[in-house]
Formats: structure tokens, sequence, C-alpha cells
């Protein structure tokens, strides 16, 4: 929905999961209109832990607000703490508004828990509570299980903990009779970055999708294994292409360049490029030396690089974040570097004869639907 003005979004809780994926999407819209040479549609905000202990910056952050994306709280402390610290949270926010004299729109990170009777579920909904009675435009998101890119492994995510133990080569422990309803982290953002942007206040419950456990488990191993083997798996399905590209990014920074094999014979030599994937478009690029290209990410679309004649330095970068990654690359030995979602990267041709790049992605190129969006590595 196209708005008119600059909208100031504070993003509480911005380096966690939910608050970084947010806080991506909202830099991708300003992204966009930049490389349109159009004003940002969004001047954003970040809040960690800190701001919640210094009414201060707390209260500075949300004079003009027109929006804030509630994503901080506590859930792992004592009993206590996790019930008491979610309503203190949130009548921290609540009071630096009126003493701003603000009235934003907030969208609250509510939780399916909050219908238990739990120390958690109890503090979650005093949270909400207090939000809904201070504020005059209030949405609670109730989420459920988040997944997605840059996720903490052992920390409260059972994908995330499967993906870095499949990875490790480790055999997870699973509950039989386990259940978990999964929904991407960049959908909940988009989710409450929308509430905003429509005006839409009351309940939001956005459609997880419902898997046994051992399910969960077995989709991250067949991923694994079949990248493992240089073939990507069918990425048709929405969710299966998060959940690969959440997997995907557990590998950085450590397990690329991957290297090829070659079969060499009198005639020369052949290698594979691409395997799988259900199709998608393959495109070659000659650059010049002292030339750079990309500069830019993507949210979902899956990129390879592969440096088929030239000498290469490919830089990543997490969107937002530092630091940059850096792998040298060359036509003499071909490797693949496949590009994290969420991460802005590049390729220069650090040679002296042009260099020749294949690229592909998992899908057809759609002017009106791009998924890329300029963001130089070096900032």
């Amino acid at each position: 929905m196209e708005q008119a003005g600059v909208k100031r979004f504070v993003v509480t809780g911005a380096a966690g999961l939910l608050g970084w994926h947010a806080c991506a999407r909202l830099h991708a819209s300003n992204c966009a209109a930049a490389f349109r040479k159009a004003p940002p549609p969004f001047d954003l905000i970040t809040l960690d832990h800190r701001a919640f202990v210094d009414p201060v910056l707390l209260r500075e952050a949300l004079t003009g607000a027109d929006a804030v994306l509630h994503f901080a709280g506590i859930n792992r402390a004592s009993d206590e703490e996790i019930e008491q610290g979610n309503p203190a949270i949130a009548g921290a926010l609540a009071q630096a508004c009126r003493e701003a004299g603000a009235d934003p729109h907030i969208v609250y990170a509510n939780s399916t828990h909050a219908a238990c009777d739990t120390p958690y579920g109890r503090g979650k909904r005093r949270a909400g509570d207090i939000l809904a009675d201070s504020l005059s435009r209030y949405t609670n998101l109730v989420l459920p299980h988040i997944f997605g890119e840059c996720a903490r492994p052992r920390y409260n995510n059972v994908t995330a903990t499967f993906i870095e133990q499949v990875i490790a080569g480790e055999k997870p422990s699973v509950d039989p009779d386990g259940r978990v309803q999964l929904l991407h982290a960049g959908a909940a953002a988009q989710t409450a970055i929308d509430a905003v942007l429509d005006g839409a206040t009351g309940m939001r419950r956005p459609e997880p999708r419902p898997m046994a456990v051992g399910e969960l488990l077995s989709r991250i191993e067949a991923f694994h294994a079949a990248y493992s083997a240089g073939l990507f798996p069918d990425l048709g399905d929405a969710f299966d292409l998060a959940l690969f590209n959440s997997y995907r990014a557990a590998l950085y920074p450590n397990r690329f360049p991957r290297s090829l094999k070659l079969n060499s014979d009198a005639r020369g030599t052949l290698f594979e490029a691409v395997k799988g994937g259900g199709g998608g478009q393959t495109f070659v690029s000659w650059t010049e030396p002292g030339a750079t290209r990309g500069q830019h990410f993507h949210l979902s679309k899956v990129e390879r690089f592969l440096v088929l004649a030239g000498d290469a330095v490919i830089r990543i970068r997490r969107v937002l974040h530092e630091p940059i990654w850096e792998y040298r690359v060359s036509g003499e030995f071909p490797a693949v570097i496949d590009m994290p979602t969420l991460h802005t990267h590049s390729i220069e041709n650090v040679g002296h004869t042009p260099l020749l790049t294949l690229f592909w992605t998992q899908e057809v190129f759609d002017p009106a639907a791009p998924d890329t969006y300029a963001d130089p590595v070096m900032r």
C-alpha cells in the first residue's frame, strides 16, 4: 500500500531475529526508493534492550514516531523475571510515549503462548493489555514458532538448532509426539509492517505451517544431503524456499566457496554448474578489469555465482551489519558461491583480463517484482 510522506518507524528488539528481519525489509524499501531516485519512505530507528533502562534515550527515540514495531522482550530468565519483565518493558514503552507526546501505531509481537497459564504466557498477555490500554492504535500480532536466516541456535528456536546440528553432522533427538507451527521471520515482519501501512488494528494472526517436529528435521536433513551432493532441492513451495534459505545462511561464512568436480580428459574439462532447483534462469556476464557488479541483496531469491574465466573477489555483508566476508575466486579453479538471502553482495574483477561469470537464480527474473535491492557492500 503506497503511503504519502516519510513514516518514522521505531523497532524495538532490533538485534533479535524478528527485529532484524523487519529492519531489513524497511531498509529494502528505502533502497528501492533510492534506486528510483525517490525519497526514502521510512525513517528507521532501532532500539535494543539498553533503551528500556534509559528513559531519556527511549523518549527521544519515540518523539515524532508514527509506528512502533515492538519485538523486544524476555523469554529466557527465571519464572519471576519472565512474568514481570515483559509487562515492565511494555509499561516503559507506554510511559515514554506519553512523555514524548507521541501516539504511534504499536504492533506488538505477542505469542500463541499468551493464552497459556504459565509465567511466560501471563507476562506476554499482561504486556499486551498494557499497550492496548495505553495507545489509541494497537495491533496484537499473535505469532507461532518463528524461524529464519540468522536465527540463534540453542536459544528457543528449534529450527535453528536442528540446522546447526545437521550441518555439524550430529543426530538431533526428537520428541515423536512434538509438533510445531512454523512461520518465517520475514513473513511475520511483513505482517507487522503491513498492519501499520494498512492502518489495521486489533488482532492479526498469520497462518503458520503446521508440522511434526520429526518432519521438520527430515526436511532439513534432506536439504543438507542434496545440497552437499551439489543438488538444489525443489524450491517451488514458498515455505520450503524460506526454510532452505534459513539453512543456507547458517553455512556462512566458512563453508564457501564450494569447489566443483572437474571431469578432464584429452579433449579438455567438463563440470556441472547447477543441478536441480526446479528450473530458474541462467545468465552470463563479462566484467572489465577493476569493475564491480552486484551491490544488492535479495529477500528470498537464491543466486549462484560461478567464475568461468578471470579472477575476482566476491564480498558479502549481512544487511545492516558488519563485517564483510571476502572470497577470492578464479576461473582456473571453478568454485561456486551461493549468495545468502538478506546479505548484500558484490563481485569485483581484480584481474587484468575480462571476467566471465555465470549467474543462476531459482526463478525467472520478473521486472515487476525483481526482489533485488541496491545496497553497497562497503559502506
